[in-house]
């Protein structure tokens, strides 16, 4: 039981790093001013008023609206608000979200652990206002932290929920929907596929396509322009070397111009994706949910061509992974808890852009592209951790002639998952 002095201590160290994190997040470099929102108001207004919407640059910049026409469908009511009230909303919106995810990946570990679960709650929010892609989300006015609690969403729906729910049903949504606003989440529906949730995945695919089918109908000269020839025009995105991009092909881009780019990043695709479905798999098979969908969230960042600082915002249960197996280490538990310190320092940095992109020296090699290194090197190691009631069972056990005891309690099998 807490006794006050005990509460009134937690409040007040949870009271001055909430007042820190405030100050950094004032005073630190890199402010985008919610340059990505501009473009998502500039371009639904113009489409209202023009019936055109991938020929709208934001002035003075070279950038447009790069997502699918239904993206743009979602975001039509903006058309209804000024522009500092769309700030507003939008920032609401990541705010909720990043708090869902939050009680979503934290709350468990507190639970677990017999912390207090508030205090737990409101010292990862801290840390997780301090990372750069959390900061560039809400800085450029991003929808990154909106599918990352979309997709999870699903997991805890389909975690969560009894197999006699009606509410299972809806898992599945959520990663179709965020699939049709933005495609690098579509790796989602192949994890449901890899770990066999046939139904989740039947219902990500049929919401993906009837949503992708609602913006043709709304707007079938837009949808057929996008699908045809917007999607293949990377140019409107920016170059792959840019220091932002912390993709395979970004880190490939920067390591010479004399390389085969392409035929370099299929390779490394590839690779990159028979690693992550064998650690998937693993992962299924232990019954870490989180493990494997973090998992799924890196290679997503990895294979994409581009990934932009601010969409690294789904490594970020990797990182709650990696701090969860360190804290359950009776041995090597400082070491391991100091590497999670350290990733944690790397990724609030912002040291990608102390290099320029045409540098080949080892610092701007290692350093530049320090993001994706890291997303690679925690596709390789995160930890999967046993789920407390043993591995997946393939099947129901077989009878045995054997007379033995009574099974306890702790020798029921765990009913299959998915």
């Amino acid at each position: 039981m807490l006794t006050r002095g005990t509460t009134t201590a937690r409040i007040t160290v949870l009271a001055v790093c909430v007042l820190a994190t405030t100050l950094v997040l004032a005073v630190i470099p890199g402010h985008r001013g919610w340059f990505d929102a501009g473009v998502y108001y500039g371009a639904v207004h113009h489409w209202a008023d023009t019936g055109q919407l991938y020929d709208y640059v934001r002035p003075g910049t070279g950038y447009g609206f790069t997502y699918p026409p239904f993206a743009a469908v979602c975001m039509l009511p903006m058309r209804l608000l000024g522009w500092h009230p769309a700030i507003a909303v939008g920032v609401a919106l990541s705010a909720a979200a990043t708090a869902l995810l939050l009680h979503w990946t934290v709350d468990p570990i507190a639970r677990r652990r017999g912390w207090c679960r508030w205090y737990a709650f409101g010292l990862a929010a801290c840390l997780c206002g301090l990372t750069n892609p959390v900061r560039d989300t809400f800085s450029f006015g991003q929808v990154n932290l909106l599918l990352v609690a979309l997709v999870f969403a699903d997991r805890q729906l389909a975690d969560r929920l009894p197999a006699s729910s009606r509410r299972r049903w809806l898992a599945g949504v959520g990663t179709g929907l965020a699939a049709a606003i933005k495609l690098t989440p579509a790796l989602f529906v192949v994890h449901l596929l890899l770990t066999r949730r046939w139904r989740a995945a039947a219902t990500a695919v049929a919401t993906a396509l009837g949503a992708t089918g609602a913006g043709f109908l709304i707007a079938p000269e837009v949808s057929r322009q996008f699908w045809t020839a917007t999607l293949w025009d990377t140019d409107r995105v920016g170059g792959f070397a840019n220091m932002s991009n912390q993709s395979l092909q970004g880190l490939i881009a920067r390591l010479g111009p004399q390389l085969p780019g392409r035929a370099l990043w299929v390779a490394a695709a590839l690779a990159v994706l028979a690693l992550w479905a064998h650690r998937l798999r693993r992962a299924a098979a232990a019954r870490d949910s989180l493990a494997a969908y973090s998992l799924t969230g890196l290679a997503c960042c990895l294979v994409s061509p581009i990934t932009w600082v601010h969409h690294l915002v789904w490594m970020l249960p990797a990182l709650v992974v990696l701090a969860d197996a360190a804290l359950s280490r009776p041995r090597h538990r400082r070491g391991w808890l100091t590497l999670c310190w350290v990733l944690q320092l790397v990724v609030s940095s912002g040291m990608v852009w102390l290099w320029h992109p045409d540098g080949r020296d080892p610092g701007t090699l290692l350093g530049g592209s320090a993001y994706a290194l890291l997303t690679l090197g925690l596709l390789i190691a995160v930890p999967i951790r046993p789920h407390p009631d043993g591995p997946e069972q393939p099947g129901p056990p077989v009878e045995s002639t054997v007379t033995t005891r009574p099974p306890q309690p702790l020798d029921r099998h765990p009913a299959p998952v998915g």
